[in-house]
């Protein structure tokens, strides 16, 4: 599955990639995290809740940034257990592009793998769940990202 966006943050850059590296942000705005702990300045661990279509799962797994050009770009390494409902990994790579004074837009190209009971669902299913979750996280990224500069 890929998925490639673009969404318009009402944030500079510096600020965009500062909400982009938070801990706290990130859980926030993430559907389903339960917890999101820095275990370095590249590393998380993570738990989160997700349900696709009939397969509802409890993941834990590590999120990993990688090739940093701060405040412009990175790759997110994800990959997570999820018992018997199976696995997921990926990659994300996220660029932030400044467009005029305050706003930032963000693009990001993604792909995932899964397996276990998550690949027999159907690949409509997944890629609808996983573009529910992704569009979740944006709105939830640019409210909050939005409300801190205002």
């Amino acid at each position: 599955m890929e998925m490639t966006s673009s969404q318009t943050v009402p944030a500079s850059r510096e600020d965009t990639w500062r909400a982009l590296n938070d801990p706290e942000t990130l859980k926030a705005c993430i559907p389903g995290c339960e917890s999101l702990e820095k275990v370095s300045d590249t590393e998380y661990q993570v738990a989160m809740r997700a349900k696709v279509g009939p397969v509802n799962a409890r993941f834990r797994g590590r999120m990993t940034l990688a090739d940093l050009n701060p405040p412009e770009s990175y790759t997110i390494l994800f990959e997570g257990q999820g018992g018997v409902a199976g696995f997921a990994k990926g990659n994300a790579r996220v660029n932030l592009v400044p467009e005029g004074e305050g706003a930032t837009r963000l693009e990001y190209v993604a792909s995932a793998q899964v397996g276990g009971k998550l690949a027999q669902v159907g690949s409509r299913l997944i890629d609808g769940a996983a573009q529910k979750m992704a569009n979740q996280f944006f709105s939830a990224f640019v409210e909050r990202v939005g409300g801190q500069t205002e």
